[in-house]
């Protein structure tokens, strides 16, 4: 099982990147896949969660900003970030697989079971 990551880098506030994970294939048919980020001295969020054929979820502090998909053909996950803020360095993980919460409220909470090793992300000011 392996997750891949790529399409970090430096940018500048207000600008765009997308990431990119792709699925080894070895993960069987996951009903969710996500992503998550660590900035320095904090702990890991959750930032964008998605089903395979569903909609995604956002954390409050990127939401209207960063979209997350996923590409079936090719087994690609993607968050697409735009209007980056300097609050938003920090390394971004993809995750898959695992168990996503939801409430009515619109609060969701993701325990995934595979994770990504990771790429910096850093929004210059």
């Amino acid at each position: 099982v392996q997750l891949l990551e790529s399409g970090g880098g430096s940018v500048q506030a207000g600008g765009s990147l997308r990431l990119s994970c792709k699925d080894s294939g070895d993960i069987p048919s996951s009903r969710c896949m996500g992503w998550f980020r660590q900035a320095p001295g904090q702990e890991r969020e959750g930032v964008a969660v998605t089903t395979r054929h569903g909609v995604g979820r956002y954390s409050d502090s990127v939401q209207g900003r960063f979209t997350i998909s996923y590409d079936s053909s090719v087994k690609i996950m993607y968050l697409q970030m735009n209007s980056l803020k300097p609050e938003d360095t920090a390394i971004y993980y993809c995750a898959a697989d695992g168990r996503l919460s939801t409430e009515s409220s619109g609060a969701w909470s993701y325990a995934p079971s595979y994770w990504g090793q990771g790429v910096q992300v850093t929004v210059l000011s």
